[in-house]
């Protein structure tokens, strides 16, 4: 059936919906990691000039707040790195399903694939986002034990 009337084509953009709905969450998540990701290298940037002006024991704490840092920027860059994959395979998977309804071709084996992969990338992403929060933590005890010693 080839699409000729607005009719015909209203179940497909019907379809397209869900995921155009999934691209637009994907976003709002891709913001926020943005901006993990931007705190985590400005953070970073403070400590470094703190260190530099320091020795001892305090200079290791920084050094190891620093670690937490670069693990923490390496896991979020990782959740953004597959939260955008993932919305590769959602805008992927629009382009297929109008491609299988103008083009006559059934190719459900592979909008099943496109649509698992995004959603593995979502939820890989998820999972580094949730090391990151974590991770925050971590620094945020190392900080703690630095006012700590001062007190």
């Amino acid at each position: 059936m080839t699409i000729t009337t607005i009719k015909e084509l209203i179940p497909v953009l019907q379809t397209a919906i869900g995921p155009v709905i999934l691209i637009s969450g994907i976003g709002l998540l891709l913001l926020t990691m943005t901006n993990r990701l931007s705190r985590v290298i400005d953070r970073s940037r403070e400590l470094l000039d703190e260190a530099d002006k320091l020795f001892g024991v305090d200079r290791a704490r920084i050094d190891r707040e620093i670690d937490v840092l670069w693990r923490r920027a390496r896991y979020v860059r990782s959740a953004i790195m597959l939260a955008v994959a993932s919305c590769l395979g959602a805008a992927t998977l629009i382009i297929l399903l109008f491609l299988t309804s103008l083009l006559q071709i059934d190719v459900p084996l592979l909008a099943s694939i496109v649509f698992i992969v995004s959603m593995v990338s979502l939820i890989g992403s998820l999972i580094f986002f949730l090391f990151d929060v974590n991770l925050t933590l971590s620094a945020l005890h190392i900080e703690f034990e630095g006012h700590r010693k001062k007190s």
